[in-house]
């Protein structure tokens, strides 16, 4: 599971006082999703501001001259992309009280696709916030976002601005969510069908599905269970779930397929249950397996802790 370095930001995302949001090539928080498909929009026309380059440059301690219409002081990606069409996943935001009382924010994340491993290259979580790298994969967005999230920039400012430094991000695809806001971006050269969807809390995205139903239909698997009572990592698998039945990847001739799920927390001292972060790196039937996976890890974790609480 990724840690951050440093404290995570308890202050929710620091935006620049020069931006305002600037919705393009997604939609906003709603409360009913909407399919963004390859004919509606496919590309960000916006340059993330100098403001951002300036004020993100100055958090990391980057001289401004050097962040100047990029991500704060990243080089362009060149020869960073894995060879990997990743294809569908689902970022999830969700608020909850602790045992304590105190408000808190869960983040969940989770992918499958027609290829082995995508544990390692597309889900990205911390207690700031979730994202997703996927198409041709920049697994550098991902791990850059998620150190900007850190800092306190905002996820639509944060992932604009390394989209704008990588020099692939027409092949790209990259979504996810903050304490508060949503982002998620096709790039035109992503393989049909893609697109992706926006809710108020989570973002779904794929590419090389057999239609716009499978993005359709995990969204709406989420929203059916939302803050329900289950974990986050089982109504995660559940609405991976709904997608693959509703078409997945369209690759049928590709067999060795995988799958991961990703859930972290804003709480300092509780203890990250065995069940939130799993992978089935190599498999001919990836949901089925991700579950079994968890079924059993939450058993193995109930009976740590029956055996050993001492409460």
């Amino acid at each position: 599971m990724y840690r951050p370095s440093a404290p995570p930001n308890r202050r929710g995302p620091r935006r620049s006082p020069w931006i305002r949001p600037v919705h393009c090539g997604f939609v906003g928080s709603r409360s009913v999703p909407r399919v963004i498909s390859t004919t509606r929009t496919a590309r960000c026309p916006r340059e993330p501001p100098l403001a951002l380059a300036r004020t993100a440059a100055a958090l990391r301690r980057v001289p401004a001259k050097k962040a100047e219409n990029v991500a704060p002081g990243a080089e362009p990606f060149v020869g960073r992309r894995h060879r990997a069409d990743v294809t569908f996943s689902i970022c999830v935001r969700e608020r909850y009280t602790d045992d304590d009382g105190d408000d808190r924010v869960r983040y969940g994340v989770a992918v499958t696709t027609r290829l082995p491993g995508v544990g390692a290259l597309c889900p990205f979580a911390s207690a700031d916030g979730a994202v997703a790298t996927q198409s041709l994969v920049n697994a550098e967005l991902g791990r850059k976002g998620l150190e900007y999230l850190d800092d306190g920039i905002a996820v639509d400012d944060a992932l604009r601005a390394l989209l704008n430094a990588d020099e692939g991000r027409a092949d790209r695809q990259v979504h996810g969510v903050d304490a508060a806001e949503t982002f998620a971006f096709s790039g035109d050269g992503c393989r049909d069908w893609y697109g992706h969807t926006v809710g108020e809390n989570y973002t779904v995205a794929g590419n090389l599905l057999t239609g716009e139903e499978v993005i359709a239909d995990a969204a709406a698997a989420y929203e059916s269970t939302a803050h329900g009572d289950a974990p986050l990592a089982e109504r995660l698998i559940d609405a991976l779930a709904a997608g693959h039945a509703a078409g997945g990847d369209r690759r049928t001739d590709l067999d060795v397929q995988s799958a991961a799920l990703l859930v972290t927390n804003t709480e300092t001292e509780a203890d990250d249950p065995y069940y939130d972060d799993l992978r089935v790196d190599a498999t001919e039937t990836p949901i089925a397996d991700l579950r079994t996976t968890y079924e059993t890890a939450k058993r193995g974790y109930e009976a740590v802790l029956e055996k050993y609480d001492e409460t």
